[in-house]
């Protein structure tokens, strides 16, 4: 029997799911870095650091974070930093200590991004940031422009700065994540798009998704997505005005979905996901998860040589750092591997439906949620 939820609260959506798991969500590092960066900034120009310093997340929450370190230096520059808190989701970084200094740069000079202590440098192609940059992803970088601009319009600063954002120990969790192997060497990355880490545990989200299921039924959708994140689910309200009892936030348990959905059918599914999380289930893998399947460019290769690439791009793409460099390749040379893989993906989709009646569509998007491959609607024993 499924919970009934109370006045004002979501019904179904990621809001529901996690509510049901019990489980405590916790912070990105770009939202500790964002309060770090917030609180530093701020007592460069007053002199005094905001404990606890409130900052507003993307999708508009304002958390409060407690300072764990904070001075003035002798060199014009301020330094603050945040404890990260993960929640109950098993993070490498929870309990990492997230440091930014900020310095005055002259006028004009805009916001200036730079690597301390225990954060990467990107040095291969593929990822959303230039080779030399350092790994501070953009949505993060985003939340520290648009922190920095407003303490610059509270206090009568210039807005123009330097951030070098730091992590203890970064260079030494960063051998336990994928980081070396993607080519962002000598720390981790700063991560994030909602700024909230929402928490995976297998067995009580796999739980939550079946839920999700049933509210949707419940309530007479025909039509359900399974999302990746937050950013997909954006793209199908956008693509198809879905409400939010028809969302669900299956995160990396596309298995999950699937499998409960062909003992309870819908007349349709959407699946919608990053391209890189979407090509492992064209593969025939149903647990997304980076520590528990990666992307098998050997397979883009074989998906783009069928879409009609050269077999010297072929050999590129077997060689790319990663699904989204193998995407670019092919975008370059008119080959549709987005599309490729998302008809790969619906048709994995439909294998493991094993004939139950429903519909299956799959888009496959980038980081900004922009459409990169599509597949055509397809049913059992269509072809």
């Amino acid at each position: 029997m499924s919970e009934s939820a109370g006045p004002g609260e979501p019904k179904g959506g990621r809001g529901a799911q996690l509510k049901h798991t019990g489980l405590r969500s916790g912070w990105t590092t770009g939202a500790c870095a964002t309060a770090a960066t917030t609180a530093a900034y701020t007592a460069l120009l007053t002199g005094d650091f905001p404990d606890p310093v409130t900052i507003t997340l993307p999708k508009g929450q304002t958390p409060a974070f407690a300072l764990a370190v904070e001075s003035l230096g002798t060199d014009g520059s301020a330094t603050a930093g945040v404890v990260k808190d993960a929640g109950d989701d098993p993070d490498v970084t929870h309990g990492a200590l997230v440091r930014s200094t900020v310095r005055q740069l002259p006028a004009g000079a805009g916001v200036v991004f730079r690597a301390g202590p225990g954060v990467g440098t990107v040095t291969r192609p593929g990822l959303p940031l230039e080779v030399g940059e350092p790994a501070i992803n953009p949505v993060p970088r985003e939340m520290m422009r648009a922190h920095v601009a407003e303490v610059a319009a509270r206090h009568g600063g210039s807005g123009d700065v330097e951030i070098t954002i730091s992590i203890d120990d970064g260079a030494e969790i960063a051998r336990s994540t994928w980081n070396p192997r993607l080519g962002i060497l000598g720390g981790l990355s700063v991560l994030g798009t909602t700024g909230i880490v929402v928490p995976y545990s297998c067995s009580a989200w796999i739980d939550s998704i079946r839920r999700g299921v049933d509210v949707a039924r419940a309530a007479g959708r025909t039509h359900v997505a399974g999302c990746t994140g937050s950013t997909s689910e954006k793209t199908v309200v956008r693509e198809y005005a879905l409400p939010e009892d028809a969302l669900l936030d299956m995160g990396d348990f596309a298995g999950a979905v699937l499998k409960y959905v062909r003992r309870h059918p819908v007349d349709r599914l959407t699946i919608c996901g990053g391209f890189a999380k979407l090509s492992k289930l064209a593969a025939g893998h149903l647990d997304l998860h980076s520590a528990r399947s990666q992307v098998d460019k050997p397979f883009l290769a074989s998906l783009a040589a069928r879409g009609g690439a050269s077999p010297e791009l072929a050999a590129r793409i077997a060689e790319a750092n990663t699904g989204l460099a193998a995407l670019q390749l092919c975008d370059a040379a008119g080959v549709p591997l987005g599309d490729l893989v998302a008809a790969e993906a619906r048709d994995q989709a439909l294998a493991v439906l094993r004939g139950a009646p429903v519909t299956v569509d799959v888009i496959c998007i980038d980081r900004a949620g922009n459409v990169v491959g599509r597949s055509a609607l397809r049913g059992p024993g269509q072809s």
